[in-house]
């Protein structure tokens, strides 16, 4: 028996190419993130269109579902761009068709929807098998030239038909319609706009192609939603948006007082923020009215019908509208930010943010390569009509003997070819041409449109040749879109107005509002603790401190006072007293509650009253008068009033009532002068207050001189020197001074 062989196994590694993980997962990422930056999620700044959007409207021109003309199951419509264009679900393409037809949604709809397609309360449209659909005027307008080589087309995704890159886009879609998309690593935002505007900035770009975004904003004044609302942000914020292409905009509701009778009133709202539910936001200001949030609001009712009517009712007669309308702005979606994000594919390919000159000129620049190319595109159509034509009258004046070639030749195009030098194309018409077009009536028509046709040729190669031309004719073409989208026009009109931010006074009410009014005693620590006591306490003298601190100061005040903090280094923060921890610890450290660095110590503070005037001054005795309302902050920064340089900084404050001014030095020496002499300034370094060889101020005191000048000593004894006995003392802003009356205090400080 002869030995068995076993052979070999076999390589399992033959043909398998080993791939790092790493590598393999790069690579496929980034196929995924180019594929939903390109294919899915940005629009193209040439027609503000995503693949979907173009896709849809393609395929409805397709279906011949013109403006005007019949309707068509939307169901048809999802269906065939599904199979021929856009494999990736029904039910993405159906919602992006109803997006296009909501004017709620859409400034401009691309789509005329019939049936149920959605309502602003937030409702979803009925599904496709009900409702039907067509284009629109402004969706022919992005369509108009397509058959006239306008554009490129491409391969479908399976190679049996074809799809165009980009829409001719004879209307400026990408602003006036807006889009929002989430990519990979990058987002769009762009909000609606009023198409007028937009194409008298148009306009004025042909004529200054170097304009900045800054001219075009005398045009284009902000978004327009198709909701309409108000815009309160000031227009350098919108002029800094635009620049950039990032931002955002502050929209708020429009509202109306309605008398009710008796001296009752309701507030009416008639306009709500772009894509803001309604029934989602009225659901929200109950809840907050059944939680006691809103004390100025009894109720909420929707009596909309096709238009937002949303009432609401004040708790009582004496409630301030405005005051009540900001309190629902800042708790509800009454007042929303829409942002601003102009990420595109510029030039259909690379993802760039841009500003609004630049996003318009790439609109410009694709028009005027549709006009180049469906010029040629009649340039050709014309030269073969030529060609056509040409052969046609050979055939008229020859006629008989073309009739008798036809009829003896077994092959009458190639003797006609060579009889009569004609071409293929010509030769082909004659054989074509019916026996009634024998006519001599034909003749002439003949010979009338071929002269025709030569003028119009050298007319478009005139146009070809000359740049100017061309932006001339585009210049045309959008005064002419103009007509129809104009401010006068019903679907032209602006909808979206621009008014001022509430001022100060409501938004500081709007607080007091929140807050029950409640007396308290704020007590400040020396090393820059607060804590607010209830009710007004004189005496403060048995609270605790943490380690070896102790008492600063402390004053009377309310739930709903500001407090404006003075600070070292030059700056007023202001603190609501709502905020501040209860008097049973230590408190808290005022840096929690303001953006004051370690180095910056607090000089003072004091409750927010309104209309008074300080003396504000510096150690190196520089200073001058500023009106407590210019100091009041609305940021953790505070604002910036007595400019200071290191290693100079703030050490005095006081209230500026009297007529005369006294200062002290670290000398201990002393200066009384008209406070007359002080300027008034909102912010700066000041005036020279005292004249120091060394050292600097201490301390600012300001009283009348009539009653005397008063300090306080280290054990609260109150010490007074009568108008005559300061003669030694008076002089003239800026004088050294004299040595401080006996008696005065060693901490050379007046209190």
């Amino acid at each position: 028996m002869g030995k068995r062989v076993i052979p070999p196994a076999s390589d399992p590694n033959k043909g398998v190419e080993i791939v790092e993980l790493k590598e393999a997962l790069e690579e496929r990422y980034l196929a995924y993130a180019l594929s939903t930056i390109m294919h899915r999620a940005l629009p193209d700044a040439r027609d503000g269109l995503k693949p979907v959007h173009r896709r849809i409207l393609y395929g409805m021109r397709l279906l011949r579902l013109d403006p005007g003309g019949a309707f068509k199951k939307s169901a048809k419509i999802v269906g065939d761009v599904m199979g021929n264009f856009h494999p990736h679900g029904d039910q993405a393409i159906y919602d992006a068709l109803v997006r296009l037809a909501q004017d709620f949604s859409s400034r401009y709809p691309l789509v005329d929807g019939q049936g149920n397609f959605g309502n602003v309360d937030g409702d979803n449209a009925a599904a496709y098998r009900y409702t039907e659909a067509r284009l629109t005027d402004t969706a022919r307008l992005l369509l108009e030239g397509i058959d006239e080589d306008a554009v490129d087309f491409r391969p479908n995704y399976d190679g049996q038909s074809n799809e165009p890159v980009v829409l001719p886009a004879a209307f400026p879609n990408l602003l006036a319609n807006g889009s929002t998309g989430i990519a990979v690593g990058m987002a769009t935002s762009i909000p609606p706009h009023n198409a007028a505007e937009l194409l008298d900035a148009a306009l004025y770009l042909i004529e200054k192609p170097k304009a900045k975004t800054t001219e075009l904003l005398k045009f284009v004044k902000g978004p327009d939603f198709p909701t309409g609302g108000i815009i309160v942000d000031d227009k350098a914020t919108i002029r800094e948006a635009y620049n950039t292409g990032r931002g955002s905009f502050r929209v708020r509701a429009r509202w109306d007082k309605e008398e009710t009778g008796r001296g009752t009133w309701v507030a009416v709202v008639t306009q709500i923020p772009y894509l803001v539910p309604k029934a989602r936001l009225i659901e929200k200001i109950a809840d907050l009215i059944n939680e006691k949030k809103l004390p100025l609001v009894a109720d909420v009712r929707d009596e909309s019908a096709e238009t937002v009517r949303i009432v609401i009712e004040p708790r009582s007669r004496s409630v301030d509208g405005d005051v009540m309308m900001e309190q629902l702005f800042k708790f509800t979606e009454l007042e929303s930010r829409f942002p601003l994000n102009l990420n595109v594919l510029t030039n259909g390919q690379v993802p760039k943010v841009v500003g609004l000159a630049e996003v318009l000129k790439e609109w410009l620049d694709h028009r005027r390569t549709v006009l180049q190319r469906r010029t040629r595109f009649r340039l050709a159509e014309i030269k073969h009509r030529l060609e056509v034509l040409g052969g046609l009258l050979v055939a008229y004046l020859n006629l008989d003997l073309v009739i008798k070639i036809i009829r003896t030749e077994d092959e009458p195009k190639p003797v006609l070819m060579k009889r009569f030098k004609l071409t293929d194309v010509q030769a082909d018409a004659i054989l074509n041409m019916r026996l009634r077009n024998l006519r001599k009536l034909e003749e002439m028509e003949i010979k009338s449109e071929h002269k025709s046709l030569t003028e119009e040729q050298k007319t478009l190669e005139k146009l070809m040749a000359s740049p100017a031309q061309q932006w001339k004719k585009v210049a045309g073409e959008i005064k002419d879109v103009r007509e129809k989208y104009g401010p006068t026009t019903a679907i032209g009109k602006r909808r979206t107005h621009f008014e001022k931010a509430p001022d100060a006074e409501i938004t500081a009410a709007v607080e007091e509002a929140l807050v029950e009014r409640e007396p308290i005693t704020v007590v400040v620590s020396e090393k820059g603790w607060i804590r607010a006591l209830r009710g007004h306490q004189q005496d403060v003298s048995n609270l605790s401190y943490k380690g070896d601190d102790g008492l600063k100061l402390s004053f009377f005040a309310e739930t709903t006072s500001k407090l404006l903090v003075f600070a070292s280094n030059g700056r007023f923060y202001t603190i609501d007293a709502a905020k501040l921890p209860g008097g049973r610890g230590y408190g808290e450290p005022i840096r929690l509650y303001i953006d004051l660095d370690q180095t910056g110590d607090v000089i003072d503070v004091r409750p927010y009253v309104g209309k008074r005037k300080f003396i504000v001054a510096s150690h190196s005795s520089n200073g001058f008068i500023v009106n407590e309302d210019d100091v009041l902050g609305t940021t953790r920064k505070g604002k910036q009033v007595l400019n200071v340089k290191a290693p100079d900084r703030a050490v005095a404050i006081t209230l500026a009532e009297g007529d005369t001014v006294a200062t002290i030095g670290d000398n201990r020496k002393m200066v009384i002068f008209p406070l007359s002499e002080l300027p008034e300034m909102g912010r700066g370094r000041g005036v020279r207050l005292q004249r120091y060889k060394e050292g600097g101020l201490s301390d600012v005191s300001v009283f009348r001189l009539d009653d005397g000048m008063t300090w306080v000593d280290t054990a609260g004894r109150s010490f007074t020197l009568a108008k005559k006995e300061l003669a030694d003392w008076r002089g003239k802003r800026a004088d050294a001074g004299r040595l401080a009356p006996k008696g005065f205090p060693k901490s050379n400080r007046f209190r």
